[in-house]
């Protein structure tokens, strides 16, 4: 009797304790079987609450103050180029509206997966495309219909943005006419994402990403944001570039990844408004002249601004295999491929 009575009394103050620290808002583990009892979950759940909490165990709460409002994803596609400077074959050798499609069912896919935490953010899809044909189109159409999100396609007109931009890049060659296509496109997507709500996510139509990209991408820079008290560029790949230079970076816990700072990004990346509005003069200037390299404008703005990349990645690059930009390590990006095919 003495037993059952000490047993009660354990259980009643364990119950109190519990309701405690709910009220102040921390977190309790049980080491014996991992579950902790303030939320009534395991650790193998899903501990962030998006827009409220950040929650890694063994590093603790976050308190998230840099809310995400909305995402806009501006995705780029010009399906009848290939490779924009390269004559050479991407990897698994297919046409390039294959890439696109994939790219965009993709980035469905990973929306999906995180359909949970777009209850309080506004979601849009926006496609501008530029000389697809119409079958990519129709499928694409096909692929954005029925979905819970917002979208659109919007073809893309070069000549309210060709007679901008200096025929003559840094080289000192003549700027082609893909480039161009690539730079109308870029400042279309640009000027679009001055009329977001919050966060854009810029993307070229050769990545495709990992289920839990967007999800990952969202609630790390929620957590780092409020941390930094700054806000962010998040790229999605992890380069190869990455592993050949002895360049020092600061490593972040984000959500469920490591997070690493880096200097060099191509065109896909997640940014917010006021970054955008903050370095407007320079990305303009980035539409209407080709540096060398192509992307020196923005890298520029890596240097007073935290630009990061997962480890492990959250995209594939579909480009050829022996580029510097190419395939991340360690990571099966043959079944990302074969799980993304469109029918």
């Amino acid at each position: 009797m003495r037993e059952i009575r000490k047993i009660n009394r354990n259980s009643l103050l364990k119950k109190m304790f519990i309701k405690i620290c709910r009220l102040f808002n921390y977190e309790i583990i049980d080491q014996n079987n991992f579950y902790l009892p303030v939320t009534e979950q395991c650790l193998d759940e899903d501990l962030s609450i998006v827009g409220k909490r950040s929650l890694t165990m063994p590093m603790g709460n976050v308190e998230i103050t840099r809310k995400v409002k909305s995402l806009t994803i501006i995705l780029r596609t010009c399906a009848n180029v290939h490779l924009l400077t390269q004559s050479k074959r991407r990897i698994f050798d297919k046409e390039k509206s294959e890439y696109t499609l994939r790219t965009l069912n993709s980035i469905i896919k990973s929306v999906n997966f995180s359909k949970n935490i777009f209850k309080d953010i506004n979601l849009e899809i926006i496609i501008i495309d530029h000389n697809s044909d119409q079958k990519t189109i129709d499928k694409m159409k096909l692929l954005i219909s029925k979905q819970f999100f917002k979208s659109q396609i919007i073809p893309l007109n070069m000549d309210n943005f060709i007679n901008n931009i200096n025929p003559i890049n840094e080289k000192k060659e003549k700027v082609t006419f893909n480039q161009m296509s690539n730079m109308t496109n870029i400042h279309q997507s640009l000027l679009l994402s001055k009329k977001c709500d919050d966060l854009v996510y810029f993307v070229e139509d050769d990545y495709i990403h990992s289920i839990e990209s967007i999800k990952e991408m969202i609630l790390t820079y929620e957590k780092l944001s409020s941390i930094l008290k700054k806000e962010l560029i998040l790229c999605p790949t992890d380069y190869p570039y990455l592993y050949t230079k002895t360049v020092n970076s600061k490593i972040f816990l984000g959500d469920k990844k490591h997070w690493r700072t880096v200097n060099e990004t191509l065109c896909t990346f997640l940014t917010s408004r006021i970054i955008i509005e903050k370095y407007w003069e320079k990305l303009d200037k980035w539409c209407k002249f080709e540096h060398y390299p192509f992307e020196k404008p923005l890298n520029e703005i890596y240097e007073t601004e935290y630009c990061l990349s997962p480890i492990p990645s959250l995209a594939m690059h579909c480009t050829n295999i022996n580029s510097s930009f190419g395939l991340s390590p360690n990571y099966n990006w043959k079944k990302i491929w074969d799980e993304n095919e469109t029918r």
